[in-house]
């Protein structure tokens, strides 16, 4: 099967961390079905002070969060481990994506923006090609 690819945005306690690990983390846009040898972009949470895209890495863990009985509607959550492969070395953040706000225009930025900022909250999500492209530009 064909990994597939994926970006998260969460709270990034060392933006230089040679693992990163994710615990119950939201997903969306097909994140839940996240797993081992992935590629994953990761962007440190400016709702948290962090700087945006930080890194890139491949999926050394993933295991879906049981959903709680009793609840009827529960986002899917993922605990993963990430071993990065790469420290970005331009700078994408809230800012640069903001203007892409064409929703229908097919832009890389805009999918990002949607994905990621449209609503504030931390997730994991997949990404297109096209996105991904985008994203190996800053690397």
């Amino acid at each position: 099967m064909k990994s597939m690819i994926f970006a998260i945005k969460a709270e990034v306690s060392d933006p230089r961390a040679e693992t990163f690990a994710f615990s119950a983390q939201k997903t969306m846009y097909g994140g839940k079905r996240i797993a081992k040898g992935d590629t994953v972009f990761v962007f440190a949470s400016e709702n948290e002070g962090g700087p945006g895209l930080i890194a890139n890495g491949v999926v050394t863990s993933a295991k879906a969060i049981p959903k709680k009985p009793g609840i009827a509607r529960q986002t899917p959550r993922v605990s993963i481990t990430i071993r990065r492969t790469a420290l970005a070395k331009r700078r994408l953040r809230r800012s640069e994506l903001k203007p892409f706000s064409d929703w229908k225009d097919g832009r890389a930025e805009t999918e990002l923006n949607f994905k990621f900022y449209r609503q504030a909250t931390n997730k994991i999500a997949g990404i297109s090609d096209k996105a991904a492209a985008f994203l190996r530009g800053f690397f």
